[in-house]
């Protein structure tokens, strides 16, 4: 046997258990046909709740709604609301018909919105009116005349939508079996914007069998059953709500249930308590916010086992308080990118506590991963640092209508490169140590500095500015703005900076702290160093403690 040292860093996940190689539409209705009478679907919040018989009887008629409306295989069908049932329907409802779904972000302000309206081409838009302090309709109305595509709005609190229903529930289902029948499991199923270093958003284009998978993978490794219930405060605009959750349930006949339309750490728990609750999801912010809840011992949670923390680097300690204090013995890491479905390491129910909270696992059946040299492109040795590269069925077909930039991300061998720094173990376990690029992740949110940056430059004030991720105890990073100002300019605070961009920038994306600068270190060719931004602004800001903390 080799000695450790000279294996590569490469492995691949073995499975006894087939891959599915149906489409979502005919694998929800296989889960409904053997578990019709069991929990599909609980809308906390409401009370409303559907079981799977009921569950694909209403999707069944909101996809025949789409399509007397006109909606057809490959239109890209708008989602932009919060949590809420009507965004589950319509996403296994698309999925019947082969129509595109395409989530935006309930954060978006106008230009954002404009941006994926007109770049996906999006036909039909389904949006709430409002939530919280967003007019969605104000801001629909305003963006339409710039969006030649956009023919139809649903708005799903209202009578649009209950109009949609009557009109599917009264039409001949054979025209949903046809258009059913006509759809091949490759197909593009869903679109979902995500950053990268420059530019705007990209929309990772997936299909049926990338996110079908990898919810049931993920699930499989939960050791779901049709007994589980999920409770999901995570968004489902992200991978994380919609495959993680939606589909890793409705793969295995188990219950999706919605605690409230965003993150709210009471309800969540309540949610738990009351809906028997086996497997809880969330961000580490998240569940350190849960366990802080003043009344948090109250709860009833006996009844969860498992569940999974990801979207940003998990402390050790968070961790250790979910199994104990929580009782979620199984609970699991995920990493992965939107780009792959997302999920593509994991760590097992019978991983060492050690293992869950220093590594984000090992690689998913079915899939590929090695770490390489960023300069050569050769595998490096196990325990040596490098990029990591996954393979397999859940990368992406690639980035809506942009070949250039897909061919930046996915190599001809279709490995995709993560632009994440990580160095592998010689069992096989993961640990992701830095980026490549800069992107910056809050909260489980993809920044990336270019975008704003960009928007930074339209401030009248602003000569130059590069944006920076910090670490943050709560969110994991925080974005800080460094900005060089024109001659004669009143000094910018973080606090004027921040009200010229709210209403115009997702609130995630507005910097939190600001530095103002004469210049910024250079490398001898002219190139921003990033890098020593980034150790220079841990010491500005007394950043040193939460930069040490051990994360996986």
């Amino acid at each position: 046997m080799q000695h450790a040292s000279t294996l590569p860093s490469y492995t691949s996940g073995t499975s006894t258990v087939p891959l599915l190689g149906d489409t979502i539409g005919d694998n929800l209705d296989r889960t409904a046909r053997t578990f019709a009478d069991r929990d599909a679907l609980v809308d906390y919040a409401s009370g409303r709740r559907w079981n799977y018989r009921e569950f694909v009887a209403d999707v069944d008629a909101l996809a025949l709604g789409l399509l007397y409306r006109g909606v057809t295989k490959g239109d890209r069908v708008g989602i932009w609301a919060p949590n809420c049932p009507q965004w589950t329907l319509t996403q296994y409802a698309t999925a019947k018909i082969g129509a595109i779904l395409v989530n935006i972000n309930p954060a978006y302000r106008e230009h954002e919105l404009e941006y994926v309206l007109n770049q996906a081409g999006i036909s039909t838009l389904i949006a709430a009116s409002e939530f919280k302090t967003s007019d969605y309709a104000g801001m629909i109305h305003k963006v339409r005349p710039r969006c030649p595509s956009l023919t139809d709005v649903v708005f799903l609190d209202g009578d649009h939508w209950d109009d949609l229903l009557d009109t599917g529930r009264k039409a001949d289902p054979e025209r949903l079996a046809r258009a059913q029948a006509a759809l091949s499991a490759d197909d593009p199923i869903n679109i979902q914007y995500t950053s990268g270093t420059t530019g705007f958003p990209k929309g990772a284009t997936l299909s049926h069998h990338n996110i079908l998978n990898n919810g049931f993978f993920v699930g499989e490794l939960c050791r779901y059953t049709e007994v589980d219930r999920i409770c999901l405060p995570v968004p489902f605009y992200h991978c994380f709500g919609m495959v993680m959750g939606n589909l890793a349930a409705t793969t295995h006949g188990a219950c999706m249930v919605i605690p409230a339309p965003s993150f709210d750490p009471a309800k969540t728990l309540a949610a738990v308590q009351a809906e028997r609750c086996t497997s809880l999801y969330g961000v580490p912010t998240m569940f350190i916010a849960e366990l802080a809840e003043p009344d948090f011992d109250s709860y009833d949670l006996s009844s969860l086992r498992t569940g999974i923390m990801a979207g940003s680097p998990c402390p050790v300690e968070v961790m250790k308080q979910v199994i104990e204090r929580m009782g979620m013995t199984e609970v699991s890491i995920c990493y992965g990118m939107t780009e792959t479905s997302p999920v593509s390491m994991q760590t097992r129910v019978d991983d060492s506590i050690e293992r869950r909270v220093s590594t984000v696992g090992r690689v998913g059946p079915h899939l590929e991963a090695k770490i390489i040299d960023p300069e050569t492109g050769l595998t490096v040795p196990r325990g040596t640092h490098g990029e990591l590269c996954t393979r397999g069925y859940s990368v992406m077909l690639g980035y809506w209508e942009q070949p250039d930039k897909t061919a930046e991300v996915i190599d001809e061998a279709r490995w995709m490169h993560t632009g994440d720094l990580a160095v592998m173990d010689e069992d096989g376990y993961v640990n992701i140590t830095g980026r490549l690029k800069d992107m910056v992740i809050r909260d489980g949110e993809n920044i990336y500095p270019r975008e704003i940056e960009e928007f930074l430059y339209t401030h009248p004030d602003i000569l130059d500015a590069q944006v920076i991720g910090v670490p943050d105890e709560r969110y994991g990073e925080e974005l800080m703005a460094w900005v060089r100002m024109r001659e004669g300019a009143e000094p910018l605070t973080a606090e004027s900076l921040r009200e010229f961009c709210t209403g115009k920038l997702a609130h995630y994306k507005i910097p939190r702290y600001v530095h103002v600068v004469d210049e910024f270190p250079m490398t001898v060719t002219g190139k921003v160093r990033k890098v020593e931004m980034r150790k220079r602004a841990v010491e500005l800001l007394g950043l040193e403690a939460v930069a040490r903390t051990r994360h996986a």
